[in-house]
């Protein structure tokens, strides 16, 4: 399955290694991971997954496929900015959330409005957003809402 990783584009240690594990996880069970393909949460994700032998999906803000981080196996150039965001969540069947800002807040309502089951861990409390503490918890809760 596919699986939307989203956060925040400016993080700390912390969080990396969260992301990073949410990537790793996610990619050791056979998933894909979609996100926005810039750096911070979804630079980690990436690296994690891509670690794992995983695939990266970056769904770019911007015109060029060279603005993907260094992990992004397949970067898609849109050049919306953050009309975007709709497009990274659409192309996962589910979604984990890490820490985040306002892009993150934007992305999480669309999880809302497409329906796709979300976990989340240290980021907004939203009703239908599973709160969860390690990336083991995020994917489980995400297979298990999918039905993988």
């Amino acid at each position: 399955m596919r699986v939307s990783v989203i956060g925040g584009s400016t993080i700390d240690q912390e969080i990396a290694k969260t992301a990073e594990a949410v990537g790793s996880e996610l990619a050791s069970r056979g998933h894909t991971v979609v996100c926005g393909g810039l750096g911070g949460v979804m630079e980690a994700a990436c690296r994690g997954a891509v670690a794992a032998g995983g695939e990266t999906i970056g769904i770019l803000p911007t015109d060029r496929v060279a603005d993907a981080n260094d992990y992004v196996t397949t970067p898609i150039a849109t050049g919306l900015g953050h009309a975007r965001n709709p497009i990274v969540v659409l192309n996962g069947d589910a979604a984990i959330a890490i820490d985040g800002a306002g892009g993150t807040l934007s992305e999480l309502g669309f999880t809302r409005v497409f329906e796709k089951p979300t976990a989340g861990i240290n980021t907004y409390e939203i009703d239908g957003i599973k709160p969860v503490g390690t990336a083991a918890e995020a994917v489980n809760y995400v297979e298990s809402a999918v039905g993988e």
